[in-house]
């Protein structure tokens, strides 16, 4: 086993240490979260001395971040709480900008866990840092933004709108030949003699008019990034329902990018409603390759109760994986 081997996950790292003892000290490999490696390093003296710092390297030096994050400490089998940080936010250039000591005994086995919760590019100019999660992405040509402007108009002001959608608390008008564009579900609506076709009218009883509205913002271009996030799991319904096969992905990719203890079961479970492999291999990694699984305990035996057969199943043989015998 590589003792100094740090396994990474979405914005966790996690450092297992095998055999740690008094007045030592040790550095882990370079492991990459966002733009940059970091380095994690231990000294043991009175105290546990932790640090976190980014590789010197040219990104580091043009570039330094600025990271908001989280330790936790923790021996594998112990009955004893885990030693968790405050949450720090440091601009981190060098081994000696940001150091954690534990007033502990911890020596042999035990666990770091840094969980980012933001990551910053710091300007050196004085400029606002700009977060790095989430990105909007390139820059759109000039032709593309002027578009997308006057999609935002039809939508907005309702220019020559043809549709009417019915949502859980409420109506929206829209265009079918946007619908249809973006979705070969809405397509086959209007294009057989189906009562959407007759009526002009689409009934989306399972969302309520704000995620109906972001639904149309993402087709129209006009989503903004903080909607997409606080509607994003009613997004992936109506994007698995109506084959908005982008949308779908985009909800994905999403979705793995802030997996945590308090949501990790939900996003399993969506996972396997609507077959997202990668999320449900990386739910599935955070619980049992990284040790999570106990930390949910709690919220598990619920869980199993209304969870299907066939994800128990795959639960199962992971466990198997995860501890069988060496």
């Amino acid at each position: 086993m590589n003792d100094a081997k740090v396994e990474t996950i979405s914005r966790l790292a996690q450092w297992r240490i095998a055999n740690f003892g008094t007045c030592s000290c040790r550095r882990s490999d370079p492991f990459k979260i966002g733009l940059w490696n970091w380095h994690l390093s231990i000294e043991k003296n009175r105290y546990l001395y932790i640090r976190l710092f980014p590789e010197a390297c040219r990104v580091s030096k043009d570039q330094p971040p600025i990271a908001r994050f989280v330790l936790r400490v923790s021996n594998p089998g112990a009955n004893r709480k885990p030693y968790i940080s405050p949450i720090h936010e440091r601009l981190l250039k060098t081994s000696d900008d940001f150091v954690w000591p534990v007033d502990s005994a911890i020596l042999g086995r035990f666990i770091i866990d840094v969980e980012f919760l933001d990551l910053k590019i710091h300007s050196p100019n004085g400029g606002e840092p700009s977060s790095i999660w989430p990105s909007d992405g390139m820059m759109k040509s000039q032709a593309t933004q002027n578009t997308l402007r006057c999609l935002s108009r039809m939508l907005e002001e309702e220019i020559y709108a043809d549709v009417t959608i019915n949502t859980a608390d409420g109506t929206l008008r829209a265009h079918r030949a946007v619908l249809s564009a973006n979705s070969p579900v809405f397509q086959s609506m209007f294009l057989h003699n189906l009562k959407e076709k007759e009526s002009s009218t689409i009934n989306i009883e399972d969302m309520s008019v704000e995620s109906c509205m972001a639904l149309l913002g993402y087709l129209y271009g006009n989503l903004k990034q903080e909607d997409f996030w606080k509607h994003r799991l009613a997004l992936l319904g109506a994007a698995n329902k109506y084959d908005i096969t982008d949308l779908k992905q985009f909800c994905e990719e999403s979705l793995l990018e802030d997996i945590n203890s308090g949501n990790v079961l939900e996003r399993l479970q969506e996972a396997w409603l609507y077959q997202l492999k990668k999320l449900k291999k990386a739910c599935l990694t955070y619980l049992f390759d990284f040790g999570k699984f106990y930390d949910v305990r709690d919220e598990i035996t619920d869980f199993f109760w209304q969870s299907d057969r066939e994800l128990m199943v795959e639960m199962f043989q992971e466990v198997l994986t995860v501890w069988k015998p060496a």
